[in-house]
C-alpha cells in the first residue's frame, strides 16, 4: 500500500524504491515502462508554443537528452524547461522537487513535488514519478514522460519552432537506422549501466556489467572511422550515446565497482564524447560537478567528513579544460567543419 506524508498542506506519495519494485526474483533489474506516452499532433496532444514545460534533473540521463535537443533545435522560446532536484534531510524519500522554484513551487503548475503532476494526470498511477517529464501547464497534467521518444517528437512534431537553419538530428533516410541503434543503445550501453548499478544479485550484476563494457567496444569500433555514429553529422543517437559517456568516469564508475577501462581508456569515444561537448547545447546542459558529488554531507550534515577523491579532487577539477581540448577527429570526415547539418 502506497505511503504518503503531508508537505505544505499537500499529501504527497512516498516514492517507490526501484531495488524493491523493479528487481525480479533473479535479482535483474527492470525499468519501470514509460506511462504518459501519447504523441503530439492531431488527435493526440497538442503542437504549440507557451503550453509545455519539461521537467528534467542533472543527473538523469534520461532527461538530459531532451535538454540537449531542445537548445540544439532552438526550442526555448517555444517550451519551457525546469531542473529538479532533492531536499536532503526528510525522513522519506518525496521524489522530484521544484528546488529551483520560489519556494519549491512551480509557477506553472502551482506544484511543489513533480508527483503531483503525475497524479493529477491519472490518480492510480503506481510507479515513480521520473524525468523526463514533458508537462502541460495548462492542464497541469504530464503529457509525455517517453525518454524513447521525446526527442523524436521534439525533432517532428514540434518542427514549426525550430529555430531558422536548426540542425536535422533525425533526418527521414536515416530514421529506421536511427531507431535501430537507439534500441541498441538503451539494452546494451544507456539501461545497461543501471541494470549492473541496481542488481541484487551477482549473476545479474554479471551480466549487466559484461553487456555494458561490450557495449562501449562495439560503439568505439564504429567510431574508429566515423566522426559520429552515423558519419559526417550529430543524429538523435549521438545524443544519447553522449549523455551516458559525460557521466561514466565521475559518477557510474563508483557505483558499478572496477571498470575495465575508464571512459579516458577508449581512444576513439573519448575524442568523439570530447567532440560533442564542444557544441554549446551539449556542454551547457552537461554538469559534471553535479555527475559527481556525493550526497553524504547532506545525508548526515556537518559531522561528515569528506576524505574521497569525489569530495575533494573533483569539486576542484576544471572539466572545461579537459573536455574541450582539440580531438583531431574533424580528420574523418568530409565536411570537417560543421558537426551539425544545416536543415534547407
Amino acid at each position: 500500500m502506497a505511503e504518503y506524508i503531508e508537505v505544505n498542506g499537500r499529501r504527497i506519495r512516498v516514492r517507490p524504491t526501484e531495488t524493491v519494485s523493479e528487481v525480479d526474483e533473479y535479482g535483474n533489474f527492470h525499468r519501470q515502462p514509460n506511462h504518459f506516452t501519447k504523441g503530439f499532433g492531431e488527435g493526440q496532444n497538442p503542437v504549440e508554443s507557451d503550453r509545455y514545460i519539461l521537467f528534467w534533473a542533472k543527473g538523469c540521463h534520461w532527461s538530459n537528452r531532451a535538454s540537449i535537443t531542445i537548445e540544439l533545435l532552438g526550442l526555448n522560446d517555444a517550451v519551457k524547461t525546469e531542473i529538479v532536484g532533492r531536499t536532503f534531510g526528510r525522513e522519506k524519500d518525496l521524489g522530484w522537487e521544484f528546488v529551483n522554484s520560489p519556494d519549491n513551487i512551480n509557477p506553472e503548475t502551482g506544484a511543489q513535488f513533480l508527483s503531483e503532476l503525475y497524479f493529477n494526470s491519472d490518480p492510480d498511477y503506481e510507479g515513480r514519478a521520473t524525468v523526463p517529464a514533458f508537462v502541460d501547464y495548462k492542464t497541469k497534467k504530464v503529457a509525455n514522460n517517453d525518454y524513447n521518444r521525446l526527442t523524436n517528437f521534439l525533432e517532428t512534431a514540434f518542427r514549426p519552432f525550430h529555430k531558422k537553419n536548426a540542425p536535422e538530428l533525425y533526418p527521414e533516410e536515416l530514421r529506421d537506422e536511427i531507431d535501430k541503434l537507439n534500441d541498441w543503445l538503451f539494452d546494451n550501453v544507456n539501461n545497461a549501466v543501471y541494470r549492473a548499478q541496481f542488481a541484487q544479485s551477482l549473476q545479474a550484476f554479471s551480466d549487466a556489467y559484461e553487456t555494458f563494457f561490450a557495449g562501449l567496444e562495439a560503439m568505439d569500433k564504429r567510431l574508429e572511422n566515423n566522426r559520429f555514429l552515423f558519419g559526417d553529422y550529430v543524429t538523435d543517437s549521438d545524443i544519447r550515446l553522449f549523455v551516458t559517456l559525460a557521466r561514466f568516469d565521475v559518477s557510474y564508475s563508483r557505483n558499478i565497482g572496477p571498470c575495465k577501462k575508464r571512459l579516458v581508456d577508449y581512444e576513439n569515444l573519448w575524442g568523439y564524447a570530447r567532440d560533442l561537448y564542444q557544441i554549446p547545447a551539449f556542454y551547457h546542459n552537461t554538469y559534471f560537478h553535479d555527475f559527481a558529488a556525493t550526497r553524504r554531507k547532506e545525508e548526515q550534515g556537518e559531522d561528515y567528513f569528506g576524505s574521497t577523491y569525489y569530495d575533494r579532487i573533483l569539486p576542484a577539477t576544471n572539466f572545461d579544460v579537459i573536455w574541450k581540448t582539440p580531438t583531431g577527429r574533424e580528420r574523418l570526415s568530409k565536411d570537417p567543419a560543421n558537426k551539425l547539418r544545416i536543415r534547407r
